[in-house]
């Protein structure tokens, strides 16, 4: 059996394949390592083609009863969900690699001097019109979010990091009021 972290990659990757070949949605294999069955965590999975990216979706909550049903979930989603890409094809597959990502969970962050966008990535939403405080993690939703995983290349900076988290949210922080949170994860490739 493999060991629980190459697990990760094999399960988004049986799912794309048994997904694209068959439009069929595996469930965890039997011998799928209890880590998986019992843990809880949202997962990002990114697909790149010969180094280039094919697709990158994932929930920074978890959305589903187990660590394995959220990879699955979310390798099908990027191979044929992610809006900026074509669905992923059959004749593509022998050519991908997978990364899976797990996420802590989020945490409200007081002073942006606390950030490093090569340790945390954030997630920017719009704070609510009424109210005060951490409105959305409970049960409130604002308008708008954008989300950033860390240590991507090209984002340097806390200010580059929220510029782009800003933008990918259509959020204008000269005249939204934001709320930032920040979250680590565990990579595996």
């Amino acid at each position: 059996m493999l060991a629980p972290t190459n697990y990760y990659i094999f399960l988004a990757k049986s799912a794309v394949e048994s997904y694209v070949l068959k439009q069929e949605i595996i469930a965890p294999p039997r011998e799928t390592p209890n880590e998986l069955l019992k843990k809880q965590a949202g997962v990002f999975v990114t697909i790149k083609k010969q180094e280039e990216l094919r697709g990158c979706i994932g929930t920074y909550l978890p959305t589903k009863g187990n660590l394995a049903e959220e990879i699955i979930q979310n390798a099908i989603a990027a191979a044929a969900e992610d809006y900026r890409f074509d669905p992923i094809s059959g004749e593509e597959l022998p050519y991908l690699s997978y990364t899976v990502c797990l996420l802590s969970a989020p945490e409200l962050v007081e002073d942006i001097s606390s950030l490093d966008p090569k340790k945390y990535g954030i997630i920017i939403k719009t704070a609510p019109d009424s109210g005060t405080g951490d409105a959305f993690f409970k049960g409130k939703s604002p308008q708008k979010s954008g989300l950033l995983l860390p240590d991507l290349e090209g984002v340097d900076t806390i200010e580059r990091q929220i510029s782009i988290a800003c933008q990918k949210g259509a959020i204008d922080p000269e005249k939204e009021k934001i709320l930032i949170y920040r979250f680590t994860v565990e990579k595996y490739q």
